[in-house]
């Protein structure tokens, strides 16, 4: 604003300060009527009045200009303690948020701003242009006075409305800014102490005999993250120092957590290095016995029973050796304590032994489900003729016909199973093939009822 409460009466238009008397006089006029009069009165009893006396319309017409001039005032000190209070508002609003909102917010700050100063002046113009203690002052001149200074009360009354109709407006954007900066010094405390708990961490596990050198590195490339919270909002802006408080808390607890999980995680890998190089020779003994179980199967069934089994032992002897060769890297890492190695190279060696014991389990899984089906084909059929005719039952429950979309593949899983068991039939069946086919049928009814299912489901 153009005044502050400290310089009521100076204007712009003025180039030259006015008598200290009169200053004073318009001091004493702003702190109210009621002091002026206790002030006034022991002089007029004691004879020694200043002031000439007019007649009773003139006095009157100056109390009115002066009560318009003491409203005015309030008026305006009212005006000017909201706008303040309003800035800091701003201020805060500025400091958390860069959205468009928050632009848009101040942009119209300040135009209020300038509204406000327009009012300010009118104001002062009004109160600089009249001295309603001059002994001469006319009953017209004060009416003026009234006048003008009633209308600068109302238009800073209006501006006031304004002000504070923006004001209401601001609280979402005011809470939102507030709510972060009451989340700015506990977040950066956080941090802090996560980041010394991490360090304790540290301390403990190295003074247990164990190292840490991945964690140590990756609590050292958060030093400069610190160095910025040091540094405070003021320079790097409060919603990125909250980003970074919370990013610093997140970094730094999973370097504790790990760090004092580290002693069980070692304990750990050593267990598993033993029981994987148990399960390595295991498997090793296991693979010499798939060809015996090849030489029957080639020996009793057709070709296409056992021809893609047939590099099973080669393979699996390969992959057996791979995970040895894996098992000793992850040991010599668990030895050096680089963990992250360790660990992955375990997870390797897991990886190879799963793909050997599958192919190697494989082979004895044949024998056992063909030996089955030559001895008793029958069961694998009712097995399937029952999957089929489940899916039918469900399939015309509720209904005179079948859906073409349900019927359609459940017809052609009967026809296919017809195939399946006419196959059989001959010198030298090939019961793999049936197998596969079975199982197949058996997928195609499962769908099926699972899709009736569903539909069925979304209609209700």
């Amino acid at each position: 604003m153009t005044a502050t409460p400290s310089q009521p009466y100076s204007s712009p238009k003025v180039p030259c300060a006015r008598p200290a008397r009169q200053v004073l006089r318009d001091t004493l006029t702003l702190i109210g009527l009621p002091l002026i009069a206790a002030l006034a009165l022991p002089a007029a009893f004691a004879g020694g009045g200043t002031r000439r006396w007019f007649g009773g319309r003139a006095e009157s017409q100056r109390a009115e200009a002066q009560a318009a001039k003491d409203a005015a005032a309030a008026a305006f000190y009212e005006l000017d303690t909201a706008q303040r209070d309003l800035r800091i508002s701003i201020e805060t609003i500025t400091a958390v948020d860069g959205s468009p909102a928050a632009l848009r917010a101040v942009a119209d700050f300040e135009a209020l701003g300038r509204r406000i100063d327009e009012a300010s002046s009118q104001y002062i113009d009004a109160v600089d242009a009249h001295d309603l203690d001059r002994d001469d002052l006319e009953a017209s001149a004060a009416s003026r006075a009234r006048a003008e200074l009633t209308a600068a009360k109302e238009e800073l009354g209006r501006v006031k409305r304004e002000l504070d109709r923006f004001t209401e407006g601001l609280g979402p954007l005011l809470g939102k800014a507030e709510t972060q900066l009451a989340r700015l010094a506990p977040a950066v405390e956080r941090a802090r102490q996560s980041l010394l708990a991490a360090s304790g961490a540290l301390d403990a596990i190295r003074a247990s005999g164990l190292t840490a050198d991945d964690l140590a590195a990756r609590l050292a490339a958060l030093a400069p993250e610190l160095t910025k919270l040091n540094q405070g909002a003021g320079q790097h802006g409060v919603p990125g120092t909250l980003e970074r408080a919370e990013r610093v808390t997140r970094e730094a607890e999973a370097i504790r957590v790990e760090a004092e999980r580290l002693p069980e995680r070692a304990a750990e890998i050593d267990h598993r290095l033993v029981s994987l190089r148990t399960r390595a020779q295991a498997l090793t003994t296991r693979a010499g016995q798939v060809e015996p179980v090849l030489s029957e199967l080639r020996r009793r069934f057709t070709a296409a029973c056992w021809q893609d089994l047939q590099h099973v032992p080669e393979q699996a002897a390969k992959t057996v050796r791979q995970a040895e060769l894996k098992l000793r890297e992850a040991q010599a890492a668990r030895d050096a304590q680089r963990w992250p190695d360790a660990t992955a190279l375990v997870s390797t060696v897991r990886a190879l032994l799963n793909a050997t014991d599958e192919a190697v389990s494989a082979a004895g899984d044949r024998l056992h489900r063909l030996n089955a089906v030559q001895k008793d084909p029958q069961q694998e059929i009712d097995r399937t003729r029952f999957a089929i005719r489940d899916a039918q039952r469900l399939a015309m429950a509720g209904r005179t016909t079948p859906d073409p979309r349900h019927a359609r593949p459940l017809d052609d899983a009967v026809a296919r199973l017809d195939h399946a068991i006419a196959g059989l039939e001959g010198r030298h069946p090939d019961y793999w093939h049936f197998l596969m086919e079975t199982e197949a049928i058996r997928q195609t009814a499962a769908h099926v009822v699972g899709r009736i299912r569903e539909e069925r489901g979304a209609g209700h």
